[in-house]
């Protein structure tokens, strides 16, 4: 299975490219407020340099958080819409080893269908001003 794992919760976004639970290679890059300008051509040269396409992808793992609402929300938006395009599963984990169990649970057909980041508190938004 050909798992794509993500991880925008920093400032340095984290891509990871997996054959079953064998990493095959994996990108780091400060993208600060570039991240939704970076993270599809990373993901591109990411699966280019393996010689695989967008649609070889049967899986992907997103970081959950807690993190930066901003990032969250752009690594669950791109994974929730890759998964959508390509009929790849995708799921979300957190802690640690949050790799592993999502690649886990992936193996044994779990499917979020629709993952949901946890921000690690209520979410805050400013009243608009008149």
């Amino acid at each position: 299975m050909l798992i794509l794992t993500i991880k925008t919760d920093q400032v340095e976004a984290q891509l990871c490219l997996y054959q079953d639970e064998k990493l095959l290679e994996a990108e780091r890059w400060s993208a600060h407020r570039q991240l939704a300008e970076t993270i599809h051509q990373k993901i591109a040269s990411l699966l280019k340099s393996q010689e695989f396409d967008w649609a070889d992808l049967q899986g992907i793992v997103c970081f959950k958080g807690p993190g930066s609402f901003t990032g969250l929300r752009i690594g669950m938006s791109v994974a929730n819409a890759l998964a959508y395009g390509v009929a790849a599963a995708v799921v979300s984990a957190q802690g640690d080893d949050w790799q592993t169990v999502g690649i886990k649970r992936l193996m044994a057909g779990e499917n979020e269908v629709s993952a949901l980041p946890e921000y690690g508190g209520e979410i805050f938004t400013t009243k608009p001003r008149k």
